[in-house]
């Protein structure tokens, strides 16, 4: 079971990588990063299918969405100059806070 919650970060770390990348491919017209970008997708997705093997599809789903999702939202403000107030901050935390709510459902 550990191994799947490994992988899950693995993609859900693949696909921040890819989103991050996606604005380098200057809307798919450089060739490079839209290999890269479309590599890390795909990545990202094989590795979710490995992990819904052992977890459940609805967990595994909304744990790579919603921890992708903040990871993203990170990642924008520490890297590419996106800004941060209190209600991105509010919803990001509830992001957080449903994965941790849907994880504990997940094991009753």
């Amino acid at each position: 079971m550990a191994i799947a919650w490994a992988l899950l970060m693995a993609a859900i770390g693949v696909e921040v990588a890819a989103s991050a990348a996606l604005p380098r491919t200057q809307s798919f017209r450089d060739p490079l990063w839209t290999v890269v970008v479309l590599a890390g997708y795909a990545t990202s997705i094989w590795l979710l299918a490995m992990v819904v093997k052992h977890l459940p599809v609805s967990v595994a789903y909304a744990v790579w969405a919603g921890l992708g999702t903040a990871g993203m939202a990170v990642v924008g403000v520490l890297f590419l100059g996106e800004r941060v107030d209190l209600l991105k901050a509010a919803a990001l935390a509830l992001i957080v806070l449903g994965v941790v709510l849907l994880n504990l459902a997940g094991t009753h």
